[in-house]
């Protein structure tokens, strides 16, 4: 990164927020191909074979409630259309690259398939549930040969906490502690957030937001051009007319339309999921575009999009029954209205308007409806930015809606970490349950 960074935010306490923020842009917005859940499973199973030393003869993968339900219906990338949990693990154990991290299936082959193919025929892998209090946590036991390999990964895709090999540590580090060097989430609001995107140098935050600007639009207009899942992007466009709000939440939608189908161009992720990377970005850099704002214009509100999504997912968790695109539309909005000159008090209002209306919204799970729940976020989204713009707005005592916008993000986290944590088991049982 470039030197010492200059400005207000800098100007505070102020070299630390100013290099957490940046650190946390750095760390959030990385490359993935495909869901992240089958990727970080297809990840952990070829770190697995590496310290196996073979393909395994059997795998046990125990996983989350999250993990369970978020890849159980999306297409794993690169595999001709397969889905699940075994067939994440079966492919990664054959052709994963423990190199390329969210995006370990980038180069597989026909051959490699033919092989996975093989193995899942004989059921060599199974999958069990695992009691954690973590929603994203799985241990892979690979065996073989008379050995074995465990890989446990938990909060984080590829936050890896212990590998073992016939019992005997080869690492380890607390779980407690989390990922190492770990950012202050803590630390984000989002008057700091306006301060530290108006001053942050653009060389210290241009390379994830070009990358988030490039893939993200790539995989929009493959959405777009392409036959995906239930084509939510192209209806929407070809519906519902030409306006700003029906093109943002088009290509959005349509992002998710190939992603979720099996569409191996990567993206760029926010809060661990490539869905809400796209629901913070493509709104945005159609509504620059819309506008005719300057390239800087458009990366700054793109830190506003990216910082206020990762400020309220960090409270509720990276994996939570409470549906991302919610958080990820709020920092969409947020941005929209920071594109049109709209001040603190006016983004504060945008957020809480697009919370008090579809804050209710559920995961259940990784699969093609993913894109209309999307296209419904971004729809909030401009419904807050609007009202927002014509000083309207919710107010406290509105159901969860506080007299303060960092009060209603704390109460909107406690919803969706607290209250909602057992609406994620019901989900995984009604999506486990064929009657």
């Amino acid at each position: 990164m470039a030197g010492k960074p200059q400005g207000t935010c800098a100007m505070r306490s102020e070299d630390t927020i100013y290099k957490t923020y940046v650190d946390i842009l750095w760390r959030q917005l990385v490359v993935a191909q495909g869901c992240t859940e089958p990727i970080s499973v297809a990840w952990g199973a070829a770190l697995a074979r590496k310290y196996l030393g073979y393909m395994p003869e059997g795998i046990v993968v125990q996983c989350s409630s999250n993990i369970i339900k978020n890849v159980k219906s999306v297409v794993v990338p690169n595999t001709g259309g397969m889905r699940g949990v075994d067939a994440a693990a079966v492919v990664g154990a054959v052709a994963g690259d423990v190199d390329r991290k969210l995006e370990a299936l980038a180069n597989v082959t026909a051959k490699d398939l033919e092989v996975a193919k093989a193995y899942l025929a004989q059921k060599i892998c199974r999958v069990d549930k695992l009691a954690s209090s973590a929603n994203l946590h799985f241990v892979l036991i690979a065996t073989g040969r008379g050995h074995s390999v465990a890989v446990e990964i938990i909060d984080e895709h590829t936050n890896v906490v212990r590998i073992e090999r016939d019992g005997v540590v080869l690492f380890q580090k607390d779980h407690v502690a989390g990922p190492e060097e770990e950012p202050d989430y803590d630390s984000l609001n989002v008057r700091d957030i306006l301060d530290f995107a108006n001053t942050v140098r653009l060389e210290d935050i241009t390379e994830p937001i070009a990358r988030q600007i490039y893939c993200n639009s790539r995989i929009a207009s493959e959405g777009l051009t392409g036959d995906y899942g239930a084509n939510v992007g192209r209806t929407i466009l070809s519906s519902c007319g030409n306006g700003i709000a029906v093109r943002a939440k088009a290509n959005a939608a349509a992002g998710s339309d190939a992603r979720m189908s099996g569409c191996e161009l990567p993206v760029v992720i926010n809060s661990g999921s490539g869905n809400q990377g796209l629901t913070v970005s493509l709104p945005v850099i159609e509504y620059a575009r819309e506008t005719g704002v300057d390239q800087e214009r458009l990366y700054r509100a793109l830190v506003v999009s990216n910082l206020v999504a990762i400020h309220q997912k960090s409270k509720i968790g990276w994996l939570s029954a409470f549906c991302g695109a919610v958080t990820a539309a709020c920092g969409s909005g947020a941005a929209i209205t920071y594109l049109s000159g709209g001040s603190y008090d006016d983004i504060s209002h945008t957020i809480v308007n697009v919370l008090g209306n579809v804050s209710g919204m559920i995961c259940d799970g990784a699969k093609p409806s993913c894109a209309a729940k999307i296209a419904s976020a971004v729809d909030a989204a401009f419904m807050g930015h609007y009202l927002a713009q014509s000083q309207h707005f919710f107010s406290a005592g509105d159901g969860i809606v506080k007299d303060d916008l960092e009060k209603t993000i704390r109460a909107v986290g406690d919803l969706g970490h607290k209250g909602m944590s057992q609406t994620d088991e019901e989900v995984l049982q009604i999506m486990l349950n064929d009657e």
